[in-house]
């Protein structure tokens, strides 16, 4: 049905959902970017959908793409078949020749709010009655900073971890995190000058496998 939202109930909508649909199509330029894979994918494009109005082919990091793909698809671009939409997507457009740009309609998409993806994250706990410490879905979201894919890689990694009762020392333990508590105890320490104690601190942490880069950008916000 015609509309800006998927219905989610005709034979398009249930095929996509179910990844069985035979009018997507998606290429990987980070690793097909030579102007054979594109010379490919435009030969492909001629062939019009079985089901359906549309084609629909999404070239991921499309910045990726050598100088001779970009001109291989340039001309598929200008004049597409009726039955074909393209999605170039890519996290770093400036990269993306102009002469491609100035052929696509763009959309930018900003991170998602921190807030969203707290709320989102309790839900899918909730809905697995799975328990968790309070400040579990904070940290996922701080963790996946804007990003809900990333949110829900990060709570599916916690979740095999932890099984069906998460705490904030898992995700601490997984990620290479130091708590909040030790922290405070490790600024304590340095505020007083206890040299000794620091370095047995950071080489007890080290020793645990802690990520020393997200130790320090922790240490410079808490």
């Amino acid at each position: 049905p015609n509309g800006a939202e998927a219905c989610n109930e005709c034979e398009s909508c249930r095929a996509f959902n179910e990844g069985r649909s035979m009018n997507i199509h998606e290429l990987d330029a980070a690793s097909n970017n030579s102007v054979d894979d594109i010379r490919a994918l435009v030969d492909q494009v001629r062939i019009p959908p079985q089901i359906g109005r549309y084609s629909v082919y999404i070239i991921d990091e499309v910045h990726m793409l050598s100088p001779g793909a970009f001109n291989a698809l340039l001309k598929t671009l200008e004049e597409p078949p009726e039955h074909v939409v393209f999605i170039l997507a890519t996290t770093d457009v400036h990269k993306v020749i102009p002469t491609v740009l100035s052929r696509c309609q763009r959309f930018d998409f900003s991170k998602i709010n921190f807030e969203d993806i707290k709320q989102r994250v309790t839900e899918i706990l909730n809905l697995e009655n799975i328990t968790f410490e309070e400040g579990v879905p904070s940290l996922v979201a701080e963790l996946a900073d804007g990003g809900m894919r990333d949110a829900l890689s990060i709570l599916d990694q916690v979740v095999s971890y932890a099984g069906d009762n998460v705490t904030l020392q898992h995700i601490y333990d997984i990620y290479g995190m130091m708590s909040n508590s030790d922290m405070v105890e490790y600024l304590t320490l340095l505020a007083e000058n206890k040299t000794k104690d620091v370095l047995e601190m950071i080489e007890n942490y080290i020793g645990k496998g802690i990520d020393v880069k997200r130790l320090t950008y922790d240490l410079m916000v808490c």
